[in-house]
C-alpha cells in the first residue's frame, strides 16, 4: 500500500489495523507455543506505559538521557545478581537472543586474537542442540561451529565436547535450556573443561535466564548454569522472553570487565570523531530500556515467583493432559523448566502439528528428535485442557490418516 497522498484520520487507521490482525496468532488464549510471553494485561498496560514515556529517546545517546542510563544499569545489575554474578558483573542491553549471542562470539574471537595471535580461523565446539544464532554469529564473523551430538538424555555430551576441542577451538557453547527440548546441558561439567583448557564458554540461557533461577527458588531441582561455574564466562538472558518484558530486549553479561570490552567496536577515523559502542546495533529503542525496568519494579521477586510457579503448573497440567489422553505419549529427555517436546508414538509428529493448525494451535516442531515444542507460560495454565484436547484429536486424526483433521475451527 502506497503512502497516501493526503494523511488520514488516526481513528480510521487504527480500525483498519485492527481488521487486518484478526487472523494473526491468539496469543492471548494460548494458541501459542513460541513467540510470545504474555503474563496478564496488567504488566502488558505497565510496558505499554513504559515503552511510551521514552517512545522517542534513543538509546544509543545514553550520556544524554540519565534516566535511560539509570534505568540500564539497573536492569543489567539485576540480571547479574539472578545469573549468580555482582555488582562488579558487567553487561550489555541488547535488541535480542541473537545480538546477544553475536556479541558474545565477537568478544570471543576479539578475546582470542588477544591471547593467541596467528590463529587464522578460530573454531566453536557446541552441542548439536545449539540454537541456530550461534552458526549465524559464526558466519559472519569468521569463524567455525564443530555441532557434537548430544547424548542419549539430549543434554551436551562433556566427554564428546572434550574430544572434539583442538588447537583452533576458543570456545565453547552451551544452553540453559536447549530451546527445542528444553533440557539444561551440564554445564558444570563444561565449565571445568572450559577452565582447563583455557577457553571461553557461553552459556545461552535467553529461554531461562530470567526465570529460571525462581523456579529454583520454589524448590524445583534446577542445576547452577551460570556465574555460580567458575568457567562460564558469558550468559545471554532475553528479557522479553521469561523476563516478561517488552519486545526487544535482552542482556548479555560477562565474567569480568575485561572480557566485556572484548565485545567493543571503536573506530576513530570519522569526522565527528570516535565512535565506539557495545552493541551492534546503532539507535537503540529507549523504551525497551524502560519496559524492562518498568517490569522489573512492576513485578519483584514475588511476582517474578508467581510467574515462574504458573508457568510451572502450566507445564503440569499439560503434560498431564497429554499422557491421559495420547497412548504411547513421552516427553523427549528431562527438561527441567516449563519449556519441553513430545512425541505420540508410531504417528508423524509433522501431520500431528498440521492437524493442530487447523484448530488454531501453532504447534513448533522438532525434528531430531521428531516432535512437538511447547513453550509454557502463565497463560497456557487455564488452557492446557483445550491443548491436550486438540493435540489428542490430531493424533488420532494422523493415526487414521485422516489428512484433514477432524476439527474445523477457525484461526482465530
Amino acid at each position: 500500500m502506497p503512502i497516501p497522498e493526503r494523511g488520514r484520520p488516526w481513528p480510521e487507521i487504527a480500525a483498519e489495523m485492527e481488521a487486518a490482525r484478526a487472523r494473526d496468532l491468539d496469543w492471548r488464549r494460548g494458541r501459542h507455543g513460541a513467540y510470545v510471553w504474555y503474563a496478564s494485561d496488567e504488566l502488558e498496560h505497565v510496558l505499554r506505559d513504559a515503552f511510551g514515556m521514552f517512545l522517542v529517546e534513543n538509546g544509543l545517546g545514553i550520556r544524554v538521557f540519565p534516566s535511560l542510563a539509570r534505568m540500564e544499569a539497573d536492569v543489567l545489575e539485576s540480571v547479574a545478581a539472578l545469573l549468580g554474578g555482582g555488582p562488579e558483573t558487567p553487561g550489555i542491553f541488547t535488541s535480542g537472543g541473537t545480538e546477544s549471542i553475536f556479541l558474545a562470539v565477537y568478544a570471543m574471537r576479539e578475546w582470542a586474537r588477544a591471547s593467541r595471535p596467528g590463529l587464522e580461523r578460530p573454531a566453536v565446539v557446541a552441542p548439536h542442540s545449539a540454537h541456530p544464532a550461534l552458526n549465524k554469529a559464526a558466519h559472519y564473523l569468521g569463524l567455525d561451529v564443530r555441532r557434537v551430538p548430544v547424548g542419549p538424555d539430549y543434554r551436551a555430551d562433556p566427554a564428546a565436547i572434550a574430544a572434539a576441542v583442538d588447537a583452533r577451538t576458543v570456545g565453547l557453547y552451551a544452553s540453559a535450556p536447549a530451546y527445542s527440548l528444553g533440557v539444561i546441558d551440564p554445564i558444570a561439567d563444561l565449565a571445568r573443561l572450559a577452565a582447563d583448557r583455557g577457553l571461553w564458554l557461553h552459556v545461552d540461557a535467553c529461554v531461562g535466564g530470567i526465570l529460571g533461577p525462581f523456579v529454583r527458588d520454589l524448590g524445583y531441582p534446577v542445576p547452577p548454569f551460570a556465574f555460580e561455574c567458575e568457567g562460564v564466562t558469558s550468559v545471554s538472558a532475553d528479557l522479553h522472553k521469561s523476563g516478561f518484558a517488552a519486545k526487544p530486549a535482552s542482556a548479555l553479561l560477562f565474567r569480568s570487565e575485561a572480557h566485556r570490552e572484548f565485545a567493543r567496536y571503536t573506530f576513530d577515523d570519522w569526522p565527528s570523531g570516535t565512535y565506539s559502542g557495545l552493541t551492534f546495533t546503532g539507535t537503540r529503542p529507549g523504551g525497551a530500556i524502560a519496559a524492562a525496568w518498568a517490569a522489573f519494579q512492576f513485578l519483584g521477586r514475588e511476582g517474578y515467583r508467581g510467574l515462574a510457579a504458573a508457568s510451572m503448573r502450566a507445564r503440569a497440567a499439560i503434560e498431564a493432559g497429554l499422557r491421559e489422553r495420547i497412548p504411547g505419549l513421552r516427553i523427549h529427555g528431562e527438561p527441567p523448566l516449563y519449556a519441553f517436546a513430545w512425541a505420540a508414538e508410531g504417528v508423524s509428529m509433522g501431520r500431528v502439528a498440521a492437524a493442530m493448525a487447523r484448530e488454531g494451535w501453532v504447534a513448533g516442531r522438532t525434528t531430531a528428535p521428531d516432535g512437538i515444542h511447547v513453550m509454557a507460560t502463565p497463560v497456557h495454565e487455564r488452557y492446557a485442557a483445550d491443548y491436550a484436547g486438540a493435540a489428542a484429536r490430531a493424533v488420532e486424526a494422523a493415526r487414521s490418516g485422516d489428512s484433514t483433521g477432524t476439527a474445523r475451527a477457525a484461526y482465530n
